[in-house]
């Protein structure tokens, strides 16, 4: 983390634009992966779509990892590495999250794609997770605070019969892929650090099936649920404005 970095106007169009380029990568995604494809070719797929609007795939210059993207399917959270071996099958919840930067600004989202056969836990799994973030982008208000983004979620996700992920959280982003302040997708209402206008978040609420609770595989990177049960994520990067939130990572 790097402190807080509040953007000026200009700053946060120009996120808005490397966000741009990861709304059009998640729409091309909704075609291309399906079951029989790997999370290698995914992430090729996605490496090649970055470079050829003139960004940089910005996971690429986190140290010691090598890929565009970080794949996650079903009971893994986040972190899961892009493999050959690795192929996307029938039913399953698959988890693309992705950084762009284009001109020194970074947009960092994530979306999840349900393929056909998922049965209808996994449907609500997702369709609860996309309800939190959209919840919780509700809250980017200057005023609030960022424990009334986690309640938010929180409250959501656990009245639906979920658990919220407490080891990994959001965060601010746009000069750095990573900065201050950390964003947990749960808390208490009115506390943590105020909103104020300039501000620009990742808000990426992990909903799990069943406990909340993770571990991380042997490779270092890959994190999954302790009892094997489905796992989802979404994420939007969203400025804080006087009009209101501003999601930087649609078009």
């Amino acid at each position: 983390m790097t402190g807080i970095i509040i953007k000026t106007p200009e700053q946060i169009g120009k996120i808005h634009e490397a966000g741009k380029i990861l709304a059009e990568l998640y729409a091309e995604l909704k075609n291309y992966i399906r079951p029989g494809v790997s999370t290698l070719q995914i992430d090729s797929y996605a490496e090649r779509f970055i470079k050829k609007r003139g960004g940089y795939p910005t996971f690429k210059s986190v140290m010691g990892y090598r890929h565009a993207t970080c794949i996650a399917i079903n009971n893994e959270v986040v972190h899961g590495i892009p493999k050959k071996h690795k192929i996307v099958k029938r039913g399953d919840i698959v988890k693309v999250d992705c950084g762009v930067t284009l001109n020194g600004l970074i947009g960092d989202s994530t979306e999840t794609y349900l393929m056909p056969g998922a049965n209808d836990t996994a449907k609500k799994l997702v369709e609860v997770t996309r309800k939190c973030l959209e919840i919780g982008i509700q809250e980017c208000v200057p005023g609030k605070t960022i424990g009334d983004i986690g309640a938010a979620i929180q409250e959501y996700a656990e009245s639906n019969g979920f658990s919220v992920v407490t080891e990994y959280v959001g965060h601010g982003t746009g000069v750095h892929l990573h900065e201050d302040p950390a964003v947990p997708h749960f808390g208490t209402r009115g506390e943590g650090e105020k909103l104020v206008e300039g501000m620009v978040l990742a808000i990426e609420p992990m909903i799990n099936e069943g406990s909340y609770k993770c571990r991380t595989l042997d490779d270092g990177w890959t994190v999954v649920t302790v009892d094997g049960k489905l796992s989802c994520q979404v994420e939007h990067t969203v400025a804080i404005t006087a009009q209101g939130p501003k999601i930087l990572t649609i078009f």
